[in-house]
Order: structure tokens, then sequence, then C-alpha cells
């Protein structure tokens, strides 16, 4: 039981995050690890993404590299972390492990995680203001902030309302800001978020 690989059948992870497949095992005294690898099946093509051996630790497929990484400073931890996740790295992750015992054989364990990319859905803009309906005084500075979660990435847009039911671009940045407000600065202002 002492070195049973532990971790989840199947994990979501949400595009452009980051996700963590872990696979940990408890050290035992007069066991050495050897070789550690993880592979990746995409529509039946099994290919080494990664492998931990005496010489060091070596990224095998390109469109892996700067993208992942494993722990150095956890003995027994070596779950695989995926950055900036792509819809093309959904598959079937295996992380396969080889000991060598006090009498030279090997032992080998291996367990198999699926890995689900999705996309957030986009949701409503949150406008953070003082309260609904701010008046301020002439001179003072304020600023508008609009917030949106979801998949990024998402770009805003501000407008204020014009006569006969127009709206007037004013920026495209999440904040709209006044360093000296004006009695024409006022009006009824909104944002658009929007992503792809």
């Amino acid at each position: 039981a002492f070195l049973d690989l532990s971790g989840p059948t199947e994990i979501k992870g949400v595009w452009k995050d980051s996700v963590t497949l872990p696979c940990a095992y408890v050290p035992v005294e007069d066991l050495v690890q050897q070789t550690l690898t993880w592979t990746v099946v995409h529509d039946k093509d099994s290919r080494t993404l990664f492998r931990r051996d005496n010489s060091g630790d070596h990224v095998l497929l390109s469109e892996y590299r700067e993208r992942v990484s494993i722990p150095n400073d956890a003995p027994g931890n070596v779950s695989l972390l995926i950055m900036s996740l792509e819809t093309s790295d959904r598959g079937t992750y295996t992380c396969h492990i080889t000991w060598r015992d006090s009498n030279n054989s090997l032992i080998a364990k291996e367990i198999t995680t699926s890995l689900e990319v999705v996309k957030v859905a986009a949701t409503k803009p949150i406008i953070r203001a003082a309260e609904p309906g701010l008046t301020l005084p002439a001179g003072a500075s304020t600023r508008l902030t609009c917030e949106a979660s979801g998949s990024p990435p998402i770009s805003y847009r501000w407008f204020r309302s014009a006569p006969a039911g127009t709206a007037e671009p004013l920026s495209s940045g999440a904040e709209l800001a006044w360093p000296s407000l004006r009695p024409s600065d006022s009006g009824t202002y909104f944002c658009e978020a929007q992503n792809r």
C-alpha cells in the first residue's frame, strides 16, 4: 500500500487557466525513484510529454515547453502542472514511476487521469459604483469600474446615453475616470464586456 500512487481519474481544467494533474506517493526508505514519465494520449496516439531521470528533467513535446512543471522540493509529489491550458491539451495523461529497491530490482506503478478543458461562459458585467444613481459635487474626481468574469480575453467599452436613445462611445478600457467633474458630465453611463 505504501507505494500506491494517488490521484483522481478525471479533472476539468478551464481554458487559458492552469491545472494540476495530481500524482503522489509516500516515499519509502530503501526505495529510490529512478524514472518518472508523464505520457499523454490525444486521439489514440500516446506520446511521452515529460521525463525525469538521473540526467534531469526533460520536456519532450514542443507544444508543452515553457508550460509544464513538476515540483522538485516535495519528495513523492510528482504532480504535473500545465499552465495556459489549450483545448488541444485535453486527453488522457499517465504518470509512470519506477523505483529501485535494495536488491536492485525495479518496481513500477502508474496512474491515469483524463483531462477535459472547458470554456467558462462569460457572465454579465458587474459595474462597481459607489451606489446606484451616484450624485457628486462639481470638481470632484471619480471613476467607474467595469468588471466581468468569464473566459479570457475580455474587452470593455464604455458608453454614455445620448438624446434620441443613441449611445455615445467613450473609452475602451475597464475603467472610466474623471479627474474633475463638470455639470455637463451628468448622464447615464453603461459598460459592455465582450469575449470570444
